[in-house]
């Protein structure tokens, strides 16, 4: 499983003009699942996203999680986060998981990510969708676990 983090001011998800998710200050997590991929690695990686201090705190230093600033999640499935670009200029997806288990991890991570306390709105699963972000800093980081 693999999150792409980003630090956002704000950010969005429209659907065919229509805003379907919409937060202030936060994170956006774009979450790709690959196969093999359990319930448990899911958890720990909202635990490890709901955690990590990348706001900065009265001193200018990154010590603050998303958590102690009481910012919002955007959480948007991404199954191009697993594309195969090793052979030829087309991705390959074979490494992504099937779209049901895809749906069923993704829907495990964002109640684990609720449970950890977190405000989470989502997109649309398998939708095409218009994602606006407000990179803050920016701050970008990937996190992994690995079956």
């Amino acid at each position: 499983m693999r999150i792409l983090i980003q630090r956002v001011k704000a950010a969005s998800v429209r659907i065919e003009g229509e805003t379907v998710a919409a937060i202030g200050a936060g994170l956006v997590l774009l979450v790709g699942v690959a196969k093999g991929d359990t319930p448990d690695m899911a958890a720990k990686l909202a635990r490890k996203t709901a955690n990590l201090r990348i706001f900065a705190d009265d001193e200018g230093k990154l010590n603050l999680s998303v958590k102690d600033t009481g910012g919002e999640v955007l959480a948007v499935s991404q199954f191009t986060l697993y594309a195969d670009t090793s052979r030829g200029n087309r991705p390959g997806f074979d490494p992504a998981a099937p779209p049901e288990m895809a749906k069923m991890l993704y829907e495990h991570f964002v109640q684990a990510l609720i449970a950890e306390g977190l405000a989470v709105q989502t997109g649309v699963f398998q939708a095409y969708m218009l994602v606006h972000i407000e990179n803050d800093g920016p701050v970008t980081l990937m996190l992994e676990d690995r079956a």
